[in-house]
């Protein structure tokens, strides 16, 4: 019994071992194999297998690398460079009131005008050559020069300035239409967006960053006295400042202000003036060399929780009047230090901030109506509007 088992062994391992070497070296003497190009032309190719899939077709190019060229490439053309000069006089030396020195040396070290360059960056509006930029970029200047993406250079003149929201408005004499940016719809603008910054960084010439909208609506940073910001992390450097912040499509969002920096350089923390209130800053500067606001003379002051229940003022919102100017439209009107303002004309006040905004908007010559908590009530308080007077002569807490 034992050599029958030996020899079933010897015989399985033997079949076994012939079978591999034919598998290995001859394969088609097997019975159901086919050859290796059978096999191969059974199988479909990738191209026709993700012709016959269009999901994967639909991945793949979905996979493909994401560019804003087209939406940088729209608006290069209207950010132009800014480059400005000003006389800047150095102090008379003190020994020039010795006329033995004057006698020896004249007039050489004496009050002498000196030309200080600047340069920024700016965005044309209109075809007729009008140029958005901060009023930062060209205040005091005495020559104002602007460089072109194609490389002309052309003289500018200043149309007006809003120093209290940082804006300015500039002429482009040109032969030709210049080109202009879109402006993208005010309200579009979402926390997340892609945006694009466009200037002209420490004078290396024009430069595309790319970020996000981090915040909208920053305000109280000291800045402007009215501060409404769009956040944004695309780099903005020195020389930025009057530059176009612009959306995935190329449309303008807004125009480069400030940044936080404790360096000189970008820190992710970048702040630009939204689109819809320099448009209107620069309709009426157009229309009429300055911009027009409302004011009603009274002193805000943000409402802190202990203020609040200092007053009883059991809800949340709202600024606190904390003084009223005397002759006043507030105080002819009867508003009282000590209110709580709640709204103006129906919008609601958030903070302080915010009324500043609603009663700036206010058209100078009509009524207005205030509601305001007094005394555990509200009440409703018609005041006339009159005009905010200019060149910073009202501080930011006055309204």
């Amino acid at each position: 019994m034992q050599r029958l088992w030996l020899v079933f062994a010897q015989s399985v391992t033997v079949a076994l071992a012939v079978l591999f070497v034919v598998s290995t070296l001859k394969p088609e003497w097997l019975p159901g194999r086919e050859t290796g190009e059978a096999v191969s032309q059974a199988l479909p190719s990738v191209g026709q297998w993700m012709q016959s899939s269009p999901s994967v077709t639909t991945r793949v190019e979905e996979a493909r690398v994401v560019s804003y060229s087209d939406a940088a490439q729209k608006a290069l053309p209207a950010v132009v460079h800014i480059f400005t000069t000003k006389a800047v006089r150095t102090p008379q030396h003190p020994l020039m009131n010795d006329p033995i020195f004057r006698h020896f040396f004249g007039d050489r070290l004496g009050s002498q005008p000196q030309r200080q360059m600047g340069l920024g960056s700016g965005v044309i509006v209109s075809e007729d050559g009008v140029v958005l930029t901060n009023n930062h970029v060209v205040e005091a200047a005495d020559e104002i020069e602007v460089s072109l993406y194609d490389g002309g250079k052309y003289s500018a003149t200043l149309i007006g300035s809003d120093p209290e929201s940082d804006l300015a408005v500039l002429r482009v004499k040109a032969p030709s239409k210049l080109p202009a940016a879109s402006f993208a719809d005010s309200d579009s603008l979402r926390i997340g967006d892609v945006v694009l910054a466009i200037g002209n960084p420490f004078d290396v010439g024009q430069t595309v960053t790319m970020g996000i909208v981090s915040a909208l609506g920053r305000s109280q940073l000291g800045i402007n006295t009215f501060e409404n910001f769009i956040q944004t992390d695309a780099a903005i450097n020195p020389g930025n400042s009057g530059g176009a912040l612009i959306d995935a499509n190329g449309n303008l969002v807004g125009i480069n202000t400030a940044i936080y920096s404790r360096s000189g350089g970008s820190l992710g923390i970048g702040f630009a003036i939204p689109v819809s209130t320099a448009r209107s800053v620069m309709e009426q500067i157009v229309a009429n060399g300055s911009v027009t606001r409302g004011w009603i003379g009274v002193e805000v002051q943000e409402l802190t929780p202990e203020l609040a229940d200092s007053f009883k003022y059991p809800m949340t919102g709202g600024a606190l009047i904390a003084g009223v100017m005397r002759g006043s439209p507030a105080d002819r009107g009867g508003v009282r230090p000590g209110d709580v303002l709640l709204e103006v004309n129906g919008a609601r006040v958030k903070d302080a901030s915010g009324m500043l905004q609603l009663i700036a908007a206010l058209v100078p010559g009509q009524q207005a109506t205030l509601k305001v908590y007094r005394s555990g009530g509200e009440r409703s308080i018609t005041v006339g509007v009159g005009k905010r007077p200019v060149n910073g002569q009202a501080s930011a807490s006055q309204e």
